[in-house]
């Protein structure tokens, strides 16, 4: 069961929860004509009146431009300020995750995109982790990801996670913690919601966007972060057999933060993961605001 923070945004106005409810015609719920966001926040751990949010600029913009694919001019100035008055009026006490979405609100039966209302709504839940930080086994699903000539994989659309979705249910269903997806081109692609990494002779490397990858901001925070700490960084294609003789995989995204993976089909990987955990224990210090380098990805809410 999942514990909903109480105070959601629905139709332009805070409301309780419970009262955030949608009509059964409603255009996104039959089309998929929506795109969301996640991000993560936790109360400071040095002061109880401040909430952290991570890479909140980063997380509204992508937002701001997935909704450029539905038609619709949403400001990433906009909703910084609806979030932080979200999370003020919500004050956590536990780690938490905030799930924006826009979609297209109208009650219309035609798939359009053109001439049909669009909203916007904002609600959280209580979250620890995702998945487990000791390690994580998964299987190459028989599913393929979306190329980008037939969807927009730039942006977070709703509809794309039919995907994710089968395959995540195969990978359990099967004995898996996770589905890794190829795309069409046969090279690995990213998991059900993460980015993948792979470290081969001390090098982090990690598909491009070119292999129809989500644009992940924690996949952007761990580059940065690897370049920051001399270890070398490339971006391009993975084969599938790179997975089974790579030194350390790990998956990244806002929800999973870094988990490490133990296991692809029926090879196991070292339990020796130097820079798998390098990476997680500097981003877990900078999601705290332990960090001064990285103060600027870490945005203060003061709440009374």
């Amino acid at each position: 069961m999942h514990t909903f923070l109480p105070i959601a945004y629905f139709e332009n106005q805070f409301v309780p929860f419970e009262n955030a409810k949608l009509s059964i015609a409603t255009h996104a719920l039959h089309y998929g004509t929506a795109a969301f966001g996640g991000m993560r926040g936790i109360p400071d751990p040095e002061n109880p009146k401040q909430i952290l949010l991570f890479r909140l600029d980063r997380h509204c913009q992508r937002l701001s431009q997935s909704a450029k694919f539905l038609n619709y001019e949403l400001s990433s100035e906009k909703l910084q300020q609806i979030i932080i008055d979200f999370v003020k009026k919500n004050k956590p006490s536990q780690s938490f995750y905030i799930r924006p979405l826009v979609y297209s609100s109208g009650l219309g039966i035609a798939p359009r995109l053109h001439n049909i209302e669009k909203n916007f709504f904002v609600y959280g839940l209580e979250m620890g982790d995702y998945l487990s930080p000791d390690g994580i086994s998964c299987r190459i699903s028989s599913w393929t990801r979306q190329e980008d000539r037939s969807f927009p994989l730039r942006g977070k659309i709703s509809a794309a996670y039919i995907t994710s979705a089968l395959a995540k249910t195969e990978a359990v269903e099967s004995g898996f913690d996770e589905a890794i997806l190829m795309n069409s081109q046969g090279k690995v692609c990213e998991a059900t919601g993460m980015n993948i990494f792979i470290i081969r002779n001390g090098t982090l490397i990690t598909p491009g966007f070119e292999q129809d990858i989500l644009e992940g901001i924690t996949r952007d925070s761990v580059l940065t972060l690897a370049k920051n700490f001399g270890i070398p960084t490339i971006e391009r294609p993975i084969d599938k057999s790179e997975l089974f003789i790579a030194d350390e995989v790990f998956l990244c995204g806002t929800a999973a933060k870094i988990a490490p993976v133990k296991q692809i089909e029926t090879f196991k990987l070292s339990a020796h993961r130097p820079i798998t955990e390098k990476l997680k224990d500097k981003l877990f210090a900078i999601t705290e605001n332990k960090d001064p380098d990285y103060r600027d990805w870490v945005y203060t809410v003061a709440v009374e």
